[in-house]
């Protein structure tokens, strides 16, 4: 039987600046490009406020009888820090420095990472970690090779329960008024499955360079529209002005 969250004395404290935070790599190429574009989306779109932070490969902390645990999600969003970005740049400890997380993310790789587990005894596994302790809402595991994403939501007892996609195969986050989901196409040379969100109108939020190519397109479809203005112009006789 799991141990119940109530068998930890859980507070909140600042990690030791002589701490030694694990810095190992990262487990394969595709982790880095997959958080970055789900943050840039959010930037782009004016979903990122002043105040929010997120979270790639990055410790979360908290101390569990007087024990420190740090967990690094693949991807993470904290609507709002109440410290400076100064002070929580080696690591989070939520509620002393801010809002817990509204999203964890964890990207499947060929390396057993534990996504799964819920190894209450300490230190405790992740699953245990952002339900019971951080009591984070809404966890997203992700498989980007056979584009698989499982959201998790936590519900009134306290437990992940597997939420169910939409008609669109998308998961609605509330708290962050956005939908999540799997896209498949090419950036930076990798073809393949991506997390990207939609708005509640079912708008892609777009990446930087599909905004540009968007704003192309918008400018020649509107100088094709003034040339075409000008040459309807002139086969009336009307010298269209420059």
């Amino acid at each position: 039987m799991l141990a119940n969250a109530a068998t930890y004395q859980v507070t909140w404290e600042k990690l030791p600046d002589d701490f030694v935070l694990d810095n190992e790599p990262v487990d394969n190429i595709n982790q880095p490009l997959l958080a970055a574009v789900l943050t840039e989306s959010l930037e782009l779109a004016g979903r990122l406020p002043a105040d929010a932070l997120t979270i790639t490969n990055y410790g979360i902390c908290a101390t569990l009888n007087n024990r420190f645990v740090v967990k690094a999600p693949d991807w993470g969003y904290v609507s709002s820090i109440r410290v400076s970005r100064e002070e929580v740049k080696r690591s989070y400890t939520p509620r002393l420095q801010g809002e817990i997380p509204v999203i964890v993310m964890e990207f499947l790789s060929d390396t057993e990472g534990g996504e799964y587990s819920s190894k209450p005894t300490y230190p405790p596994g992740k699953w245990f970690y952002y339900e019971q302790i951080l009591q984070v809402p809404n966890y997203a595991i992700f498989e980007p090779e056979g584009g698989v994403l499982e959201v998790y939501r936590r519900d009134d007892l306290g437990h992940y329960e597997l939420q169910t996609p939409d008609a669109n195969n998308r998961h609605w986050i509330a708290e962050m008024n956005l939908f999540l989901g799997v896209w498949e196409g090419s950036r930076e040379n990798r073809t393949d499955y991506w997390l990207r969100w939609w708005d509640d109108n079912g708008e892609l939020l777009l990446w930087g360079l599909e905004l540009a190519a968007k704003e192309r397109q918008e400018k020649n479809a509107a100088q094709e529209r003034a040339e075409r203005l000008a040459a309807q112009l002139k086969a009336l006789g009307v010298e269209p002005e420059v």
